[in-house]
Parts: structure tokens; sequence; C-alpha cells
């Protein structure tokens, strides 16, 4: 593990909302310190769960600027600061270091699809180039099933050759564990964190550093369990257990939308409905299947 420049379990923090639809900074920045008091070792915030694309840059910055004022440690925080336009990665990804944070989780630009591995080398390289900042690691981002746009093996490659110091990883959420090895087998000490719970004990013994998951919103304690014990032979029970506990969860959450499900789980675990509020496009949970999750969830 030693020879990860980024390594442990991560939580793609979900962000509650107001009732006008604003960010709760306030529910937030407590939800970052529970994550972290129950075992994460940071919080990747503005993410997919995080619903980050759904929020203006000074939404974005705001909510950093919260975790930071709330006592939450620079070191802990990995922002999502890739978007669509090159100039805004670099102000979002200038901004989080302007505040000590020096780890951020980077989309490609993700509108137009189909696009080539000369561009999105260019893109990622412009991005890196302007920033021009020796503290910057970036975990790339791949999540193709939402993106629409992949990062091949070879673009991996070419970023870590033109950047060694400041690509340091990638999260993997498309889920193919197949890709996870061969990032690993291609280049030694890459970070490869799994974004998909179930591939977090798997991944940790093929190689891998971690993951980056929705799942760490209600189960971090958890994930933690395996990745501390996966290599004690003698706790292998304990870790196929919490292992079997997070899949659960994963598989509760998935058996409905998402990210509005994993929110109202987060309600029904802290006893705050206001959790249940999502952004549009995406839309609570209806009633009908909160009353099924949240009799699903008490058996869990």
């Amino acid at each position: 593990m030693s020879n990860h420049k980024i390594t442990g379990v991560f939580s793609a923090a979900a962000t509650p909302l107001n009732a006008d639809g604003s960010p709760d900074l306030g529910l937030f920045t407590a939800h970052c310190r529970t994550l972290l008091d129950e075992g994460c070792h940071g919080v990747a915030l503005l993410g997919t769960t995080g619903e980050a694309n759904s929020f203006s840059s000074s939404e974005r910055r705001a909510i950093l600027e919260a975790a930071l004022k709330a006592g939450i440690a620079a070191d802990a925080l990995l922002p999502g600061t890739g978007v669509v336009a090159i100039p805004e990665t670099v102000e979002l990804t200038r901004h989080a270091l302007s505040l000590g944070v020096t780890k951020v989780v980077m989309l490609p630009p993700f509108y137009y699809k189909g696009v080539s591995d000369d561009g999105l080398f260019a893109a990622y390289s412009q991005v890196l180039e302007k920033v021009a900042d020796s503290r910057l690691q970036v975990i790339l981002y791949h999540i193709p099933q939402v993106s629409g746009v992949p990062l091949s093996l070879s673009l991996i490659g070419r970023l870590i050759e033109a950047f060694p110091d400041t690509v340091v990883g990638i999260k993997e959420s498309a889920g193919d564990f197949n890709n996870m090895q061969a990032i690993i087998a291609a280049y030694p000490g890459f970070s490869v964190l799994a974004g998909a719970d179930p591939l977090l004990l798997p991944l940790l013994k093929a190689g891998g550093a971690g993951c980056i998951t929705a799942t760490s919103n209600l189960v971090a304690g958890a994930l933690r369990t395996v990745y501390d014990n996966v290599h004690d032979a003698a706790r292998t029970a304990d870790v196929d257990a919490a292992q079997a506990r997070i899949n659960a969860y994963r598989t509760l959450s998935n058996s409905y939308v998402q990210i509005p499900t994993i929110k109202a789980m987060v309600g029904l675990k802290t006893g705050n409905p206001s959790w249940k509020r999502t952004r549009a496009p995406l839309m609570p949970i209806s009633e009908t299947d909160y009353a099924a999750l949240s009799e699903a969830y008490s058996k869990l």
C-alpha cells in the first residue's frame, strides 16, 4: 500500500439541501464530521453522489469553504473540480488549492461524446499547465455510464507520463474489475480507487488503493474494517462480515434510483427527513418507495 500517493476509504458524500433547494451547509459539514468519526480517511465531496453538476461554481466553492470553516482538515477533503469548460475546471481547482486543499477528483470535459484520447489528453494537460501548482494531486474520474466519456488505459498512461507527480490516481466507477486490474498491472504505484463498494475487498487484494463510494454515507465503519484488516488472516471473518453488510446496504440503495435513495437512507439513519431533498433533474424518492425503503432499512 505504501507506494500509493492516495490510499484509504473516502466517502462520495451526499449534499443535503434546504427547503429552497440551496445547499444546507450546516447539515453538510455535520455529515462530513460524522463520516470521518465513523472511519472515513477523507470526504470526496462534490462528486456524482454529491450532485455536483447540479450546482453552480459559486455554490461549489461555498460548500468546500464551509467544510474547512467547520474545522475539517484540508488534507481530508477531495472535492470534484472537473466540469465541461476548461477555464472553470482551472478556476475550481485553483480555488481548492488556495484553501490548502491539494487533492481533487477530476472528470474529463463530458458534454461532447466520442472525443479522441488526443482531445482528452489536451484537455487535462491544459488544466494542469494552467493551474501549474506542484502541490496538486489529481484523481482521474472514470464513470462512463454517467459521463459518456471513458478514460482509456493508454490515455491514463500518457497522463501519468506527462504529469507523474500530479496525476496520481483514478476513481474507477464503471465497476469493471478487469479494467481495475489492468490499470494496476500497467501502472504500479498508481492509486486505483473503487467507485463500487462490493469491489473494495477484491480490489485491495489485487493491489488497489481504496475506495470512493456512496454507501460510505451509511456504513463507513464497515468499509474501514475491510480496509484495515484485508491482509490479516486472523480477521477474515470480520472482513467478510463487514463486506456482506456493505453489500446489503448497496443492494438496498440500488433497488430504487440510487442517489435519491442514498439521501433518503441518510435521513433514516440520522432521523432527519430533510435529507430526502434532491435538486432537479433528480427527484426525491416517491412516497410509496420511501415506505418500502423505510421498512427494508429497519431490517438492516
